[in-house]
């Protein structure tokens, strides 16, 4: 059919909006069946305590919570009930930045294989972004056939973001009403060509446009400045620099040719538009170099509204430990340095710190694309042909790091040598990235009359990040063959088992996701 992009209504049905929290307790909810998990450890508002979280399963939602371990006993017989002791209950993690690239490249990921993934390491709600899929979330018409291609494929909740682009300011407010989450924009080639980078007039009309929009603007901020010969317009392409400072499958080649000066020149520029839409809230999206910090801190003491996120790929990366050729480390920004990298954690760590949110940036491709030399791609999945030539460069190969599903046990792990806390991690990737993406009613904690969305946590399990722990369609990423601290034994979105790591994984179980489609608020 033909889809009128002037809608303001969706054909699709939204979720019912959540109930306001601090409902009274409730022990049998409204009389359907309930769903009880206990544990002597779980993070409620923020802290770590007992707790009893009832959840109805007619609505989804938590309907009680008790600060200590009640027994079955206390509940009607043949209730769902488990105590997970000495286990740790924790909010279902949203990842407010994940590449699921259906339509148009579901053989790089797709709904079905990018949900799944995600439920295995405890997330319960992910925000598609909106390039890589074709068409690109730049229109409206755009925005349902993605949410068609998603209909009956969500293992998790599963809510979209916009995309700016030259040219598609008129659609940006007819997509909030859509019901994206937030809007992301380029200030350097994309690498496809259906998403291009946006001109600093292009970002005052998208800011005029959505100033006083119930949403967040956010941007891929890296843009080229004339500093050095090493650096030249061909690496918006992905092309070799005029003068790489070396052979072009050694890490240090790639790294001089993205220096810090491409994000500091970046939200420069973006802070100095700020003023045109003064309330509307800005975000940097996996913000790698720590010289751009101070900038942000500057433009948060006089009053601008912006944030940033960082990745767990650059909290537990570093570039001196990439291997010649192994391109499974290429994004965009860079992973950079170890000291680069104590940088963010310092500031991550900060309580009034820029940094608020940690995502996965999962951005896969079909292995091919990598262009993997068969030293490192020594598994079939990761060989497609025996030939070297152009093998390991990283100037050819996809940017992107595949880590969905994975990123709580990358974080546990990383985390555990520089003291953070699982009520660290519940406020990096539940709590604010719920609040970024508009949800911090409803997802983000364990509370009364929020969404029964709950990971059970082994903080002390570990395992080795082989193909059965990548549940993303395509087996490649750079954390392949790592051993990781930090288990998830079940998944549960809406008061639903999903995940089952010691029964039957998955089970005979149904994707029963919902699309988050409701305008934001």
């Amino acid at each position: 059919m033909t889809l009128d992009p002037s809608t303001s209504r969706h054909p699709y049905p939204s979720p019912a909006p959540s109930p306001p929290n601090g409902r009274g307790f409730d022990l049998v909810g409204t009389g359907n069946r309930i769903v009880v998990l206990a544990s002597s450890r779980a993070v409620l508002e923020g802290k770590l305590t007992e707790a009893t979280v009832v959840i109805s399963q007619a609505t989804g939602k938590i309907t009680s919570i008790f600060h200590s371990v009640l027994p079955a006993s206390d509940f009607p017989p043949g209730t769902n009930y488990t105590d997970h002791s000495p286990h740790i209950l924790i909010p279902g993690l949203v990842d407010a930045h994940v590449h699921l690239n259906e339509p148009g490249r579901t053989e790089w990921e797709g709904f079905w294989t990018g949900t799944r993934a995600a439920a295995f390491g405890g997330v319960t709600t992910v925000i598609d972004m909106p390039l890589n899929a074709i068409p690109p979330t730049t229109t409206v018409v755009g925005m349902r056939e993605k949410v068609q291609a998603a209909q009956g494929k969500c293992w998790v909740d599963v809510g979209f973001y916009g995309g700016i682009v030259p040219g598609n300011a008129t659609e940006l407010r007819p997509l909030v009403q859509e019901g994206v989450r937030g809007f992301k924009g380029f200030l350097i080639d994309s690498g496809v060509p259906e998403f291009p980078a946006v001109s600093s007039t292009d970002i005052a009309l998208a800011m005029a446009a959505l100033a006083d929009e119930p949403t967040i603007l956010m941007f891929h901020a890296e843009t080229i400045p004339p500093i050095a010969a090493s650096v030249g317009d061909d690496v918006q392409q992905s092309l070799p620099p005029l003068a790489p400072i070396g052979p072009l499958d050694e890490y240090a080649t790639f790294l001089a040719s993205r220096p810090s000066s491409f994000e500091t020149y970046a939200i420069a520029e973006i802070l100095s538009l700020a003023h045109v839409a003064p309330n509307l809230p800005l975000h940097i999206v996996h913000l790698s170099a720590i010289e751009a910090i101070p900038l942000l801190q500057e433009a948060i003491a006089h009053g601008i509204k912006i944030t940033a996120e960082t990745c767990f790929h650059y909290l537990s990366l570093a570039a001196e430990s990439v291997r010649n050729g192994d391109t499974r480390h290429k994004c965009c920004p860079p992973i950079r340095s170890k000291s680069n990298q104590d940088g963010l954690w310092e500031e991550l760590m900060q309580n009034d710190g820029c940094i608020k949110t940690v995502v996965s940036d999962h951005s896969p491709c079909t292995p091919n694309l990598k262009l993997l030399p068969t030293h490192i791609a020594d598994t079939k999945a990761n060989v497609l042909d025996g030939r070297e030539e152009g093998k390991g460069d990283f100037f050819s190969a996809w940017g992107g790091v595949s880590s969905v599903g994975l990123g709580l046990s990358i974080l546990w792990t990383e985390g555990q040598r520089r003291g953070i806390s699982i009520e660290d991690v519940v406020k990096w990737c539940c709590k604010n990235t719920a609040r970024q993406v508009g949800l911090e009613n409803e997802k983000g904690d364990l509370a009364v009359g929020f969404d029964g969305d709950v990971a059970v946590f082994d903080d002390k399990g570990s395992f080795e990040v082989g193909e059965e722990a990548m549940l993303f369609r395509n087996k490649c990423s750079p954390y392949q063959g790592m051993v990781l601290q930090g288990v998830v034994k079940e998944t549960w979105v809406r008061g639903r088992r999903v995940w089952d790591r010691e029964g039957l994984g998955f089970g005979k179980g149904v994707p029963s996701g919902n699309l988050l489609l409701e305008r934001r608020r």
